[in-house]
């Protein structure tokens, strides 16, 4: 008898350890499907977001304009925005160390006297961090108080977060580009369009998590999304 009840101690005193382990398990299966849930909305609100941003109808001027570099639509908008004078320079930023302003102006085909006063090129930057980095020097070296920001409707709300990281008095008025129309849903069938959508949005996410790291990403989110509509 004795080795008996040994037994039923035993198993009893584990049943309450198993009942913890279960509680335990299904709490961590509910976080990560809450995670998930949140992260698949999330992805759908951002996609719908920027897929809906288009270039202001009327752009008000500004001290300077700044685009970073990543296609030729890019550079095309801001050399156009800077010869209508919406601003009175204009920082690429981001060029490859291999071409100077020169390389430049062949490849645009853009006026050789506006490039020569006008135009500066930035070779430090090699991602959006060090864009704005960069964005920051250049424009409190000019005393440059606002600026344009050029860049694709996928790629400005984190431009505009670690812009503002990088120089929070600056005032931006954000000029998104479109290659290709998106906002009637059509990244939902197009897989590149869908590629590039979540590859932008996990890397905003990481942009917002290093902000609240920092101690202002609530701030900065709130600032940023209200800058993306005022501008759409």
């Amino acid at each position: 008898m004795e080795g008996r009840d040994a037994e039923i101690v035993r198993f009893g005193g584990g049943a309450p350890r198993l009942r913890t382990l279960r509680r335990a398990l299904r709490s961590v299966l509910v976080t990560i499907a809450a995670a998930v849930f949140l992260f698949v909305i999330g992805f759908g609100i951002f996609s719908i977001h920027v897929s809906g941003l288009n270039a202001p109808v009327a752009q008000r001027a500004a001290d300077a304009i700044i685009v970073l570099t990543g296609g030729q639509a890019r550079i095309d908008t801001a050399l156009a925005l800077l010869k209508s004078g919406k601003g009175k320079r204009l920082l690429i930023s981001g060029v490859n160390p291999m071409a100077d302003i020169d390389d430049l102006q062949r490849i645009t085909g853009g006026d050789k006297s506006l490039f020569n006063c006008c135009v500066d090129i930035d070779h430090a930057a090699l991602n959006t961090v060090g864009n704005a980095e960069e964005s920051a020097k250049w424009m409190n070296a000019h005393a440059f108080s606002s600026v344009i920001l050029v860049t694709n409707n996928y790629h400005m709300p984190r431009s505009l977060l670690e812009m503002r990281r990088s120089n929070a008095s600056a005032e931006l008025l954000p000029y998104p580009v479109v290659n290709t129309r998106m906002d009637r849903g059509e990244w939902l069938t197009k897989p590149d369009a869908l590629r590039v959508l979540f590859t932008e949005y996990t890397k905003y996410l990481a942009a917002l998590a290093r902000s609240v790291l920092e101690g202002d990403g609530t701030r900065q989110m709130a600032t940023t999304i209200a800058t993306v509509t005022v501008a759409e």
